[in-house]
């Protein structure tokens, strides 16, 4: 019987869908952060409060997030999804698009 494949993730999908409702986002993800100005601060990718993750919320660079403390860092809310579940970048987008509610696949609606 032949492999069934699975249907590929539209990672520009995820990420716009989520890059619309930053806020709300990155309050699910890093519970202990907060808002300070165009960013949202967090303490680590595990969510606690502090200031040694950022990421940017607005502008041309909503989406990238640095962590100071750890040097990790990525470019959209998918790494950062990814990063904060510990696993790879196709799971942290299914995750991403499932707290959204939208369905992601090539073709999906």
């Amino acid at each position: 019987m032949p492999r069934r494949l699975a249907p590929s993730l539209d990672f520009a999908a995820v990420n716009s869908a989520a890059l619309a409702r930053l806020p709300e986002v990155l309050a699910r993800l890093l519970p202990g952060g907060r808002a300070v100005g165009p960013e949202w601060h967090a303490g680590s990718l595990r969510g606690d409060p502090g200031d040694s993750l950022r990421v940017r919320m607005c502008g041309e660079r909503a989406g990238r997030w640095a962590d100071f403390a750890t040097g990790e860092k990525g470019g959209d809310p998918v790494s950062l999804a990814a990063a904060v579940a510990r696993t790879r970048q196709i799971e942290g987008a299914r995750q991403l698009a499932r707290m959204l509610g939208i369905d992601a696949t090539r073709g999906g609606r």
